[in-house]
């Protein structure tokens, strides 16, 4: 804490932090060992397949020396060499994606600092300094810079601006914005046919007021989080377009509905006091002096700007576009709160049009609830009311289910024979759903432990297999349902998998799953 002063200051969300780290760590590794041990279980290989274990690895997390551990307690070895060809694999198909080739730049006109003048301006007449074409992905594209220019690059978090070069009788689109160096580049479709020619510069205002919209928002959530939850909350990521916006931050526990609508109702108020921008260049130290946050880990120049929306509510480093003034932003409305790591929180959240839009769509949904109810005074009250009872008839299909199996396992029961040392059963029953062929498979294992039992039945139209063995046959025939499974599964069209002692299969075949059953010979 002598040099980082954050680390006292965030002692508890620290320790938090860690605390969740270990928490997901031990749950990854639960999930990893559980799919391990599974996997032992229905193969029983002397050698762990390498696919097999860069899937734990890649999909599930999994460290590959925690693999190779678990297998060398279980005397086994696991296939490294095919692991590396798919980690090698992977990392080529990164490189390929990643890959760009691009030009050299052709100088047009010499311009020592081209200048970014879209704070002001939406518009503004520009040459072009430079420009060269760039393979990313198979796809040709060019890019620009200007003398000076109105588009916004991509940066902190807001999108780029697009918008046309018009060149009089030639206009070249610009796709998007960003920034290289220092230097605003252009992505543009083509290249005009004078590239020495001027032009004027236009962007997509109404992308851009939307994006400002969702940016200055940012700000005023920003603040909101601050004084809903407390100041260990700080911004951790953010992506602000046209569309929505996108805001991460340091918090250690899901945000509870109530302090959600807080926030939400503190960001429409200050929304509606129409608050005016305000926003300047100065050095570090005097934003610092202003109240603007800094954030730790960011890196600053010595001339900043700063954005304020009431000195006493936002004060924020920023170099991104924003609305003169809150109001027309319109309205903000939170859609989701999540987790993306551990400490570090995520909303996202609409304004302007699309919030009114959100808002009317759901205002709709009620109505036509309303009338598919038949225009109850209480909807809440209403729904509740059409739960209890649905809870009440799903008790009584269960009691209906219960009975039926009980019938239907009496009737099973009397059909098992004994044959070569086993208690064996091949129906096709008559039922409507999968688990009470799960059910019965389990009733039957119970009672009989030499069971060797093959059910079936046509559920919504489709085949459901279930194979089910008694734990003699398991350990010392050494069957296993889920190899039998994959046998019988293309009778039916179908596929599954499974335990050593249970597995089932689905498919579309009937007729199929009514022959299997009808000729099905135990071995």
């Amino acid at each position: 804490g002598e040099f980082f002063s954050e680390l006292k200051a965030q002692q508890s969300l620290i320790e938090k932090v860690i605390r969740e780290e270990e928490t997901s760590f031990l749950k990854t590794l639960g999930t990893g060992i559980q799919r391990f041990e599974n996997y032992i279980e229905q193969h029983g290989e002397k050698t762990i397949d390498g696919n097999f274990a860069f899937e734990l690895f890649d999909t599930y997390g999994f460290p590959i020396d925690l693999t190779q551990l678990l297998a060398r307690e279980k005397k086994v070895e696991v296939d490294m060499e095919t692991f590396h060809i798919c980690l090698d694999k992977q990392k080529e198909r990164s490189r390929a994606a990643g890959a760009v080739e691009a030009g050299d730049w052709t100088e047009v006109h010499t311009h020592a600092n081209p200048e970014f003048v879209g704070y002001d301006q939406d518009r503004c007449e520009s040459r072009i300094v430079r420009y060269r074409s760039v393979l990313a992905k198979g796809k040709e594209q060019i890019e620009l810079v200007l003398d000076q220019t109105p588009f916004y690059a991509e940066g902190g978090g807001q999108a780029g601006d697009s918008g046309i070069l018009d060149f009089g009788q030639e206009q070249i689109r610009i796709k998007d914005t960003k920034k290289e160096n220092g230097v605003w580049i252009h992505l543009a479709e083509a290249l005009p046919t004078d590239a020495k020619a001027s032009c004027k510069a236009v962007i997509d205002t109404e992308k851009r007021r939307l994006t400002e919209n969702n940016h200055s928002a940012t700000h005023l959530l920003h603040a909101a989080l601050r004084r809903v939850l407390g100041t260990h909350v700080e911004q951790k990521g953010s992506l602000l377009n046209e569309e929505y916006l996108r805001f991460d931050f340091s918090h250690f526990e899901k945000i509870s509905a109530e302090d959600l609508a807080h926030i939400e109702e503190m960001v429409n108020d200050k929304i509606r006091q129409n608050i005016k921008l305000d926003s300047s260049f100065s050095s570090i130290e005097e934003a610092k002096a202003k109240g603007a946050m800094a954030l730790f880990g960011e890196k600053y120049g010595d001339i900043v700007r700063v954005v304020t929306f009431d000195p006493d509510y936002s004060v924020e480093l920023c170099g991104g576009t924003h609305v003169p003034e809150t109001g027309r932003i319109g309205y903000f409305k939170i859609l989701s709160e999540s987790a993306v790591a551990a400490g570090i929180r995520r909303i996202e959240a609409i304004t302007s049009a699309k919030a009114a839009a959100h808002m009317n769509s759901l205002a709709e949904e009620l109505q036509q609830v309303r009338m598919l109810m038949k225009n109850p005074r209480d909807v809440v009250k209403a729904v509740e009311e059409m739960q209890q009872k649905n809870a009440e008839l799903l008790k009584q299909v269960e009691k209906f289910r219960a009975k039926e199996t009980a019938t239907l396992f009496d009737t099973l029961r009397s059909r098992v024979t004994e044959k070569e040392g086993m208690q064996t059963l091949a129906e096709l029953v008559d039922c409507d759903h999968a688990d009470t062929l799960k059910d019965l498979c389990f009733r039957l294992r119970s009672e009989f432990p030499r069971l060797y039992a093959v059910l079936g039945a046509e559920v919504n139209g489709k085949a459901s297999l279930h194979v089910m063995l008694g734990e003699a046959l398991v350990s010392e025939k050494k069957l296993l349902a889920s190899a039998l499974i994959k046998t019988m599964a293309p009778a039916i069209k179908g596929g599954g998998g499974g335990q050593p002692h249970y597995a089932s299969a689905g498919g579309s075949d009937t007729e199929g799953l009514k022959k299997l059953i009808r000729e099905y010979t135990f071995v």
